[in-house]
Parts: structure tokens; C-alpha cells; sequence
């Protein structure tokens, strides 16, 4: 019984360790299917990401890909805020992978998350996380007034290269 705990341990273990790895290669740019992605409003209107990060063009953006059921996520909110009172000027457009609608809207009235906010109705996979090689939950992006990939891999709101991506683009 011990020995099966310890596999059991030493599975989630690698499992855990593996899964946060930054993809082997940094995109720039998204794929035209990861654009035509469906999203959800909250008011319920369908949209598309490519038409949601369109909207910013001009702007450098924060795309933060959440979920409630994400411990992660809801432990990093107020990293999230400290970035966002340190970048007024920087949008934070939120992508959510919740299951529920209504779990989602109830997290961001919980919360008192500021910003532009979608639902991806897919759960987990869909062209535009697998295009960028989601392979855990949070994950920001700094998205480049052109519309591009400026940095393209952050789990946690208070990693420096997130602040450096924006401090480059400012310059």
C-alpha cells in the first residue's frame, strides 16, 4: 500500500514538474485557427479572439488565461492587481477556460477582476490553447500594440519578464 502511494506521489510529482515547463519555442504571432476561436462576452454575444484582440490593436495588452477550478489562478490575484496598479496604461484581457458559465461570472464579481472579459465554452482544448501551447493554468501573455506575441510565457503575475516586455514596448 506504502509503495502505491509513493508511486502515486512520484507520478503527480514529475507530472506537476513537466506540465509548467515553457514551451520549447516562444511564439510571436498567432495562428490564423487560434484567432477564429469562438469566445463569449459577458453579456453573452459571440465573438471571436482574433476580433477580441483586435479591438486592442495599438495597445500593449495583458492576456491572462484563467479558470476558478484553477488554485493557482485565485492564489495570484493579488499579483495580478499589484501589475495592474503598476501598468494603468496596459489592459487586462482575461480568457477563461471555466466549465460553468455562471462560475465564471460569479469569480469575477468574487474577485474584483478589472478588465475585458471572455469565456472560451471549451474547457480545456481549443485551437487558440493549442496553438499557444497551454499546458497550464495561469498563463499570461504581454500582446504587442501590432497585435503580436511580445512575451509569450509567464505562469505568475510577478515574473519580471512580464514587467521587462512591457518597459521594452513603452520605450
Amino acid at each position: 500500500m506504502i509503495r502505491t502511494y509513493v508511486l502515486l506521489f512520484a507520478v503527480l510529482a514529475v507530472q506537476a514538474a513537466v506540465a509548467q515547463q515553457a514551451p520549447a519555442v516562444s511564439k510571436t504571432a498567432f495562428t490564423a485557427e487560434a484567432l477564429q476561436q469562438p469566445l463569449f462576452a459577458l453579456d453573452g454575444k459571440q465573438t471571436t479572439a482574433g476580433d477580441v484582440l483586435e479591438a486592442y490593436k495599438g495597445k500593449t495588452v495583458l492576456l491572462y488565461i484563467w479558470a476558478m477550478w484553477c488554485p493557482d489562478c485565485l492564489k495570484g490575484f493579488p499579483e495580478l492587481k499589484a501589475f495592474q496598479a503598476a501598468n494603468p496604461d496596459v489592459p487586462v484581457v482575461y480568457f477563461s477556460l471555466d466549465r460553468e458559465e455562471q462560475r465564471w461570472k460569479d469569480g469575477i464579481e468574487k474577485f474584483g477582476l478589472k478588465g475585458a472579459h471572455y469565456w472560451f465554452k471549451t474547457e480545456w482544448k481549443n485551437d487558440f490553447t493549442n496553438a499557444i501551447d497551454l499546458n497550464w493554468i495561469p498563463r499570461y501573455l504581454i500582446i504587442n500594440p501590432a497585435g503580436g506575441i511580445a512575451h509569450y510565457y509567464a505562469v505568475k503575475a510577478d515574473d519580471p519578464a512580464l514587467q521587462q516586455a512591457v518597459d521594452k514596448l513603452a520605450q
